[in-house]
Formats: structure tokens, sequence, C-alpha cells
């Protein structure tokens, strides 16, 4: 198994593979993801490759895609906290361009899982970040996605409904040690 460090010209070139690791991973319970959703997920998955910081960490068994994770550092501008369902203090909110890396995927296939492919991926896309924390998404409902995250030391800082017709979510953060 090998994780790998990518750009966002590196990561376009997987974009096929990278569909179907989500196809597989999303399409159990909480998710129930179909087609739709994984063209729905993807129809952005382009722009987002061309933004300033983003990065990802692919994992590989051999010549098969089995995990991804990827992100960017959020805009001062984005629309990210906008979302949330709870009051959020202004100083949690508050965004530079520089200071939050948002986590937008993080997928193992099912038979990969258990075999610690996430917390690689995690640690390889977040080592030496220049952002101050990592923020992300996640189901309530997909409680051993949150228990890795608590174990990685992710904290809940509210809810969010991330898209029109999405179901709540958590947002978590992970404050990142300062140089």
């Amino acid at each position: 198994m090998t994780v790998q460090l990518l750009n966002g010209e590196q990561t376009v070139e997987l974009e096929s593979e990278l569909k179907q690791v989500f196809a597989e991973a999303f399409a159990e319970p909480p998710y129930g993801e179909g087609p739709a959703d994984v063209e729905r997920a993807f129809r952005r998955f382009r722009s987002q490759t061309r933004r300033r910081g983003f990065r990802s960490a692919i994992a590989s068994d051999d010549d098969t895609v089995v995990g991804m994770a990827y992100g960017y550092p959020l805009s001062a501008g984005t629309g990210w906290w906008d979302t949330l369902t709870d009051p959020a203090p202004a100083d949690l909110r508050h965004e530079d361009g520089e200071r939050t890396f948002g986590l937008f995927e993080l997928a193992v296939r099912p038979q990969w899982r258990r075999q610690g492919i996430a917390s690689r991926m995690h640690h390889v896309l977040i080592e030496a970040l220049d952002n101050s924390r990592v923020m992300l998404n996640t189901r309530p409902e997909a409680t051993n996605a949150q228990a890795a995250y608590r174990a990685w030391g992710y904290r809940r800082v509210g809810s969010a409904i991330p898209w029109e017709g999405a179901a709540r979510h958590d947002v978590m953060v992970l404050d990142l040690p300062h140089p």
C-alpha cells in the first residue's frame, strides 16, 4: 500500500478512479449515495483542484486507487461557515485565506477499510501544512468516521447543512501545532 501526496494537476489525472472510490465508499449507510450524488460531488472537482494550496493524498494497492483525501485552504470570503445551523462566535468563523485547510473528501473503498489507510492518508495530507487548523463536515450517523476524527484530535464545533437538500453534518475542527 502506498500513499502519495499529489498536487491538483496530478489529482485530476485520477478523476475516474476517484469517482469509483467515492461511489463505493458512500454507497453504504448512512450515506446511501448513488450515481447522481457522485456526479454532484465531482461537478466542482476540477475547479477545486485548481484552487491555491490544493493537495491530495491518494492510497493505492498496486495499480488500484483504494482511497482519497483532498482539500485546500479556505478563502477569506468562504461561505463554508454560512452553512452552520448553530450560532458560532466570530473568532471561530474568521478566515483570512491561510487560517483553515478545508478537508473536502476522505474516503476508503470498503474492502480496504480497517487497515489504517484513512489515518495514513490524513497524516500525509496535513503533514507540513502552514494552516492553523483543518475543518471538515461529517455525518453524525457515520460513527466509525466520527470516532476516527475524534481519535485524530478533531472536536465538534457545530452543525451545518452544507448544500440545499443535504442532511445535517457535524462540523469538526483540528487545531494544528504552530511551528
